[in-house]
């Protein structure tokens, strides 16, 4: 299997996760909720996140911290949400490549993931 290599690479990971996230029984209520997403904007926003992450494209501008913090505020992320959404995550990204830029990204997605869980303020 081959690692990541461009962005037609993380393209191919953000597009196949989303398409499970879509009909995760979990995660599902977070995109299409009372705030929908608009997945024209959010894709390839997240598809320029993993470019800078893996590749330091400078191509990302934004605060997931500050977006992850109003979603909680409509409906209250727990540990369970991050744990799907990494498991999620990592399997998409095993389905399709190896190598350290693949591990690099499933490891950047775990620490993400551990620091919004201990930023976020619970909405209760």
């Amino acid at each position: 299997m081959p690692d990541i290599k461009d962005i037609n690479d993380i393209e191919t990971i953000i597009l196949d996760f989303y398409e499970k996230v879509k009909v995760d029984k979990l995660l599902r209520p977070f995109f299409f909720g009372e705030k929908p997403t608009k997945w024209e904007k959010h894709i390839p926003l997240m598809i320029s996140f993993w470019e800078n992450v893996l590749f330091y494209s400078g191509n990302y501008e934004g605060d997931p911290l500050l977006i992850h913090r109003k979603i909680n505020k409509i409906k209250a992320t727990e540990t369970k949400h991050f744990e799907r959404w990494n498991n999620l995550f990592d399997e998409t990204v095993n389905a399709h490549f190896k190598g350290a830029n693949a591990e690099k990204m499933k490891q950047h997605a775990q620490a993400i993931a551990e620091i919004m869980l201990s930023k976020i303020e619970p909405s209760n």
